[in-house]
């Protein structure tokens, strides 16, 4: 461990990083009145305790009331945030963990209905799609307003005992400065690129006279736009060259891409499917052309990419943001020998996804992060030893059946399949893009069997067979299956997109409806599935558009594979009968709009409709328990443990309840089993 260039320390002018990784400035959205308050505080601090060296924080924090939040971010524009810097500074420092904050006026990438209803502002009166807002060109009273408000919003940072500050400058105002895109001005502030950079440098030079030389100040921004029109990589090196000459940036911060839109957004923040660190050639370009300390963050998931991208000189500092989300503990775990044990980022952009739908960001498989304060990231041992019995081994039965197990009670999990991992398997074959969910469960049943959890595949446990373990706790979690009840004639005739994903009905090679009342990713990887098979795919949903539910950064390339495919799109229909037509099968679509039905006569017909509980073993054994499978919902929610009788305790969780997703399985049992 030594020898580890990741655990290798690093001098950022005064300020001594105890190893090269990080986390980058984000924003999962836990701010509360656009302050850093308990949970923030929390979320940051679990990672200062599993060993990082720096971790920024308050991505895209705001320093002035025209760039209002549009996904819960911090608010320096005034000294009230300063006492909330200085807890989260000490909560970090006394880990040995530095802290920076992202600094940001938006610019156009905001919306003017929210907030105190300003106009949004950028150099030009040009749109940006993604928020929609059509702003004010910037007249000179504004740049200088602007301008102070980032020199302000720096010291506030340097008043609360911050190491540094970050300002963004990609998407955002300095940068719409900088982005022939968007600068169409004819005044000093535009034209020649020396002119475009006027903006970024005063604001610069504004944070320099609040914060002085001392204080570490650095900016983040693109290595090249890769957009026709934009900057090119030899612009971006042009721009980061004149900021090194200048003095006043400690380090650059360097991603890729163009963020005016979902689609180029999804390239920049690599998900699932593509490279490890596809962008460091990018930001090694930026080191060597500038000779400045160098940060990067994409896809970079793993330790053995984090390694190589040190190892080889072509970063300073590793950003592995989301894997901290995923793991908070990978520096403790790298130190200890045990990086075999690390929880896996599987790049599902779960977390992300959710801040589109005006959530708050938590990870696909890690139900603890966000939630510090009521969900422990380590659970604590019981206080006696106890018998629990986990039937089912989808992600809801491995986590109740992991954290049963870290607890220290003896536990048996029954599976009927010989494979654990239930629809998470399914997921991760449905297509190449998919498949690293599988990390999900490998990590859950390896962990289950070094506590010793007693995994009893290919068993299709009955009440009796649990009933011979003479249990303590029966936890079912043996999830769901299809639902094609829905029609009103014709369910024999339909297969699922299980059938077609698990390889027990083939797609057809003519014509295809596949029908989506879910909206989730489920029916968009069985029509690719289905489309590389040779089928002539058409998607129907009762929703406004197909994948309702798919947003963010996900949804992108399903939609670039649809078209390239020429999968036919149908909203705004639903599904209500099947029957044989001659060869093929009538389909009758029921439109909400026009009161009309209309029908398609197609080969295969395909659903996707959630699922319904396969729960029989619970309800046999629902008599026999003392709590008559109920939970407690007030002591659940607070934390508490289960009220416990004369007899074992019978609960039921994941989709043996009702159809969800990944998280909302695993939250479940693990907030349920931490207390048991």
């Amino acid at each position: 461990m030594a020898t580890d260039p990741l655990l290798q320390p690093f001098a950022l002018k005064h300020l001594h990083l105890r190893n090269r990784i990080m986390s980058t400035a984000h924003e999962p959205a836990y701010a509360e009145d656009g302050k850093p308050k308990l949970r923030y505080q929390l979320y940051q601090e679990e990672k200062a305790k599993g060993g990082i060296a720096l971790s920024m924080f308050g991505g895209s924090t705001n320093v002035a009331l025209d760039s209002p939040p549009v996904f819960g971010q911090l608010y320096a524009g005034d000294d009230s945030i300063i006492p909330y810097f200085r807890q989260l500074a000490d909560r970090l420092h006394a880990q040995g963990t530095a802290t920076m904050c992202q600094l940001t006026h938006m610019g156009r990438r905001t919306v003017s209905d929210a907030g105190d209803w300003l106009p949004t502002i950028a150099p030009s009166s040009v749109r940006e799609h993604s928020h929609r807002s059509f702003p004010k060109e910037m007249e000179g009273f504004d740049i200088k307003r602007v301008v102070r408000a980032f020199g302000e919003a720096a010291r506030r940072c340097k008043d609360g005992g911050l190491d540094g500050v970050e300002v963004i400058a990609y998407g955002h105002l300095v940068d719409q400065f900088w982005t022939p895109l968007v600068n169409k001005r004819t005044d000093r502030y535009g034209g020649a690129l020396e002119n475009r950079m006027r903006f970024s440098l005063e604001v610069l030079e504004s944070i320099r006279i609040q914060v002085g030389d001392d204080f570490i100040v650095g900016v983040r921004m693109s290595g090249t736009e890769d957009l026709e029109g934009g900057l090119t990589q030899e612009d971006c090196t042009a721009i980061a060259v004149a900021l090194a000459r200048t003095g006043m940036i400690d380090f650059i911060n360097v991603i890729k891409g163009w963020i005016a839109t979902d689609e180029a957004l999804s390239h920049v923040i690599p998900g699932l499917g593509t490279a490890l660190g596809p962008h460091l050639p990018v930001a090694h370009a930026i080191k060597e052309a500038t000779g400045l300390p160098v940060f990067h963050a994409a896809r970079i998931a793993d330790l053995a990419t984090a390694r190589h991208a040190i190892d080889e000189g072509l970063l300073d500092m590793v950003g592995m943001t989301r894997a901290h989300m995923a793991d908070p503990h990978i520096v403790r775990k790298l130190e200890a020998g045990a990086e075999d044990r690390i929880r896996p980022c599987v790049g599902a952009s779960y977390c992300i996804n959710r801040l589109y739908l005006g959530h708050d960001a938590l990870c696909i498989h890690n139900p603890a992060t966000g939630r510090e304060e009521t969900i422990p990231h380590v659970v604590s041992p019981a206080g006696g030893r106890r018998r629990i019995v986990v039937v089912g081994g989808g992600p809801a039965g491995l986590e109740a059946a992991r954290v049963s197990a870290e607890r220290g009670h003896e536990v048996v999990l029954f599976e009927a399949s010989n494979e654990p991992g239930g629809q998470v398997v399914l997921a991760a074959r449905s297509t190449d893009r998919r498949r690293d969910l599988i990390g999900i469960t490998d990590w859950l049943i390896a962990e289950g069997k070094l506590l010793g959890v007693q995994m009893r595949l290919g068993t299709l446990a009955d009440a009796e067979d649990v009933m011979a373990l003479d249990p303590d706790v029966v936890v079912v979690a043996t999830g769901g299956l299809p639902r094609t009840s829905f029609l009103a004639e014709g369910e024999h005739l339909v297969a699922t997109t299980w059938d077609i994903v698990s390889g027990s009905i083939r797609p057809t090679s003519g014509t295809a409806l596949l029908f989506d009342d879910h909206g989730t990713e489920e029916a968009w990887s069985c029509a690719e599935r289905m489309v590389l098979a040779g089928s002539q795919v058409e998607i129907v949903t009762p929703d406004r558009h197909v994948g309702y539910e798919v947003t963010g950064l996900s949804y992108p390339s399903y939609l670039a594979f649809a078209y390239e495919h020429g999968v036919t799109m149908t909203p705004d229909h639903r599904l209500t009968a099947v029957r044989r037509s001659g060869a093929g099968l009538e389909c009758d679509l029921w439109n909400d709009y026009t009161k009309k039905t209309v029908s398609r006569v197609v080969d295969q017909v395909v659903v996707e409709h959630g699922t319904e509980p396969n729960a029989d073993v619970y309800f046999d054994l629902v008599g026999e328990s003392c709590n008559g499978g109920e939970v407690d919902l007030d002591a659940l929610i607070g934390g508490q443990p289960q009220p416990r009788g004369s007899g074992f305790q019978l609960f039921r969780i994941g989709d043996a309840v009702a159809s969800r997703n990944i998280h909302a399985a695993i939250y479940e049992a693990r907030r349920l089993c931490k207390d048991l």
